[in-house]
């Protein structure tokens, strides 16, 4: 009987043991840099960020030692009633209302048509994902010359041109910044889609063409449901890169300009933490963000997934 319990013990120590560590122990080896550098690069700052938006926070000179009292809820009051935080969120919102569907649509319609046999096709692909991997800066260069006061839209444009120009506009300021990252992130998520597109049998296009489907049906009917997984993704990347809007803001309106009109959270960080100098705050918008971001993404794969 002793006999018997010495050895289910080391037998179960080791069930135990392949269950920690799976069939393939020497994938934890290979996985681990990877590991490492998200519990450096991710996990320890936004756990720090949480850590800060709980107390008085603030930056003192290397070495020295002060007290940061915890403070509870009071930086998230401060935070949630001030207006310019409100208005960057509503501004972000605004932007993905418009940026979101207009890449996810764009995306899919230019990979259908990329993917098919067509003139140009390489030289198109290319083109399109350009500026996606061209600097910010030199992109913004060409949208103020595009659209400021007297950029070549409101030349064309004429008496039709708006007054405030464009990007002091305090209504057009956000939907041309929308505008112009859809632009720019284009050709990344229409590669996406075009692996997508891979993987959608060529025998359901032959099925639905030998029923009488033209173009339009078999792209609503046979395209978009073959893309859905890609769908989500496109989804989910788009709002996370949204909600992190901050480098065209900065750029194209002089810092969230007109009165914070195009203003985003990541904008209001970096001016009340860097230089207000309230890094608990800043913290607690941050916080606030990724929240908002985790919940949206959450219901964007729900619904995707249900329909």
């Amino acid at each position: 009987m002793t006999e018997t319990v010495d050895r289910t013990r080391p037998a179960r120590s080791r069930s135990r043991l392949a269950a920690l560590l799976g069939r393939q122990p020497l994938g934890i080896v290979f996985s681990a840099p990877y590991v490492v550098f998200l519990a450096v690069v991710f996990a320890y700052p936004l756990g720090l960020a949480v850590w800060m938006s709980f107390h008085d926070y603030f930056f003192a000179a290397p070495g020295v030692e002060v007290e940061r009292p915890f403070v509870g809820l009071e930086n998230y009051q401060e935070v949630l009633g001030d207006p310019d935080v409100r208005e960057s969120f509503l501004n972000v919102v605004e932007f993905l209302l418009i940026n979101v569907p207009l890449t996810v649509v764009l995306a899919l319609v230019l990979a259908a048509a990329l993917n098919g046999a067509m003139r140009g096709r390489t030289f198109l692909r290319i083109a399109y994902f350009a500026p996606y991997v061209t600097a910010s800066v030199a992109l913004v260069a060409v949208w103020l010359f595009l659209f400021s006061q007297g950029g070549m839209v409101n030349q064309v444009l004429g008496p039709l041109a708006p007054d405030p120009s464009w990007l002091v506009n305090s209504t057009l300021a956000m939907p041309v910044i929308a505008l112009f990252v859809t632009w720019k992130q284009l050709g990344l998520f229409v590669l996406f889609y075009l692996a997508a597109l891979q993987n959608v049998p060529k025998e359901l296009y032959e099925s639905a063409a030998s029923d009488g489907a033209g173009r339009i049906r078999a792209f609503w009917h046979v395209t978009v449901p073959g893309v859905r997984p890609a769908t989500t993704l496109v989804l989910i990347l788009a709002t996370i890169t949204g909600a992190n809007l901050f480098t065209e803001p900065y750029l194209l309106t002089n810092g969230g300009g007109p009165n914070g009109a195009s203003s985003s959270p990541v904008l209001v960080m970096y001016q009340k933490g860097i230089e207000q100098g309230n890094p608990d705050t800043a913290a607690a918008i941050g916080v606030l963000l990724v929240i908002g971001v985790l919940l949206i993404a959450l219901v964007t794969r729900k619904v995707v997934e249900r329909d």
